[in-house]
């Protein structure tokens, strides 16, 4: 009698999941399309609707890759655009073409500048991983920082920094450079994984770097791909441009404190054991030592990338932001830094470019159905009688605290900022430019609350340093701190400045 082995159980069961996964979002959409039209909506307006909340559920439990679930929400409404994207009387114009305007806008996503402009910047992370130019400044902040514990979690912070301008993922940026560094430094204290040792110093090494993370993607436009996601959305929903520069002047007060302050948080509340350890320089050296001396590529790609920040902060006049990253882009295909199979082999940058793409066209045609102002007009009456600026923190709370419901930043920015932002419009006296600031600059932030809140947070929390009831108490803890900073530092600075 043939043995069944133990791991065909667990296949099939997985096998069950990913069908219920699958189905979830089309029943989903289904039970939408049935519910009877609100008044005063358009019905193909709300058709659209449900195949985007349908969307929106794919990319929240994700049973098949975030650009397939995009791809195919915009296919199903382009297919059936008489009844889910043109109104009646667009369809009884004799000069209107569904079919190719349907497709016009189904590839619409893909001519959007933000789009291009995250494209341009997994190119630049490209040529921090290709010229090792990313390793090498975070050894050589550990070499000179790494003596002390709580110095060595500033090393970690700073190196973040330096590399979060040009690195849109931060999944890539610190679960693919810092990670792998640091990840080497606990064994050097005796500090184990998923042991009581791991307190000696990988459990707050750790927690610094993820705190890092969050906090350099709120910081930088360009540190965090649904931040530019998020920028479109802005433009297209509210009418207001936010350039590279704005944004980091905005965030700017609030961002250094952070980044100042919070490795010697990490080291009240979560305190490492061993303070102090001449190992870990001796051993960042011995690394800088095999890396050699700075290389023609590194210097270059340190060029290119500092004309690229300059362009996007004083030259947006002149070039757009997608257009200098293009540019920095050929550049270094012309010098060698990247070469054309680097482009077409970077799996990530192309997903992300497919997947934003769709994204983007599915948010514009919320807007294009008219489903955007109907929203706005219904959900302004629920805040009649309360303050602006209270009714903004209200807003931006209710926004921060629903990340627990995601393990997405896409796919929760774009669920809820459309909605957000067109009930903030509807509101009398609202200080919209602040308004917009303020959400954008919580997305990245608002990843330290889950273990699952952001790009890396499952690989940190997967280390084995950091327990579970440690990741909860301590994301609570620090989601407070920046939420309540926002409130109290960013958002009166943003009133004074916007």
């Amino acid at each position: 009698m043939p043995k069944i082995s133990s791991s065909e159980p667990a296949t099939a069961a997985a096998q069950r999941k990913r069908l219920i996964l699958l189905f979830l979002p089309v029943l989903v959409a289904i039970l939408l399309l049935l519910v009877p039209v609100p008044e005063g909506l358009e019905p193909y307006a709300w058709h659209f609707f449900a195949i985007f909340v349908g969307v929106i559920i794919g990319l929240i439990f994700e049973p098949l890759p975030g650009a397939v679930i995009g791809l195919t929400g915009v296919v199903v409404i382009a297919l059936f655009n008489q009844w889910l994207l043109f109104s009646p009387a667009e369809l009884a114009n004799p000069k209107f073409k569904p079919a190719g305007e349907a497709f016009k806008w189904a590839v619409s996503g893909f001519g959007n500048s933000t789009v291009w402009l995250i494209f341009g910047a997994f190119m630049f992370a490209s040529g921090y991983d290709k010229t090792q130019f990313g390793r090498r400044l975070a050894l050589i902040l550990v070499k000179y920082l790494g003596r002390r514990s709580l110095t060595l979690g500033y090393a970690i912070t700073f190196a973040d920094l330096l590399l979060a301008p040009f690195t849109p993922s931060n999944t890539a940026r610190s679960g693919g450079t810092i990670f792998p560094i640091i990840a080497n430094l606990p064994p050097l204290y005796g500090s184990k994984p998923n042991d009581p040792s791991a307190r000696r110093i990988g459990s707050y090494l750790m927690w610094v770097a993820i705190t890092a993370a969050c906090i350099t993607s709120s910081m930088f436009l360009s540190a965090l791909a649904p931040n530019l996601l998020a920028l479109a959305l802005v433009k297209s929903i509210v009418g207001l441009e936010i350039s590279w520069g704005m944004w980091f002047i905005a965030f700017l007060p609030l961002g250094v404190l952070l980044i100042l302050t919070m490795p010697l948080l990490a080291y009240w509340f979560y305190p490492p054991e061993v303070k102090i350890n001449d190992e870990v320089p001796r051993w960042a050296s011995s690394e800088l030592e095999k890396l050699g001396s700075l290389s023609r590529h590194e210097i270059l790609l340190l060029v290119f990338v500092c004309c690229a920040l300059l362009m996007w902060i004083f030259a947006t006049a002149w070039i757009e932001p997608a257009m200098a990253a293009l540019l920095v882009v050929v550049l270094m295909l012309w010098t060698g830094v990247l070469n054309w199979s680097d482009i077409v082999s970077n799996k990530p940058a192309w997903n992300t470019f497919a997947w934003f793409a769709t994204l983007v066209a599915l948010a514009d045609g919320l807007a294009r159905v008219g489903f955007i102002s109907w929203l706005g007009k219904e959900a302004s009456p629920l805040l009649d009688g309360i303050q602006p600026n209270v009714a903004a923190v209200m807003l931006l709370v209710a926004f921060f605290l629903l990340h627990y419901l995601f393990a997405s930043t896409t796919a929760h920015t774009t669920a809820l900022l459309p909605a957000v932002l067109t009930v903030a419009a509807s509101i009398p006296g609202i200080n919209m430019p602040v308004f917009c600031l303020m959400m954008v600059t919580s997305l990245g932030v608002m990843g330290i609350i889950t273990p699952y809140g952001t790009g890396p947070s499952p690989i940190y929390y997967g280390s084995g340093y950091l327990p579970t009831k440690d990741y909860w108490r301590l994301g609570t803890i620090f989601g407070a701190i920046f939420l309540g900073s926002m409130m109290l530092i960013a958002y009166p600075w943003m009133v004074m400045m916007f």
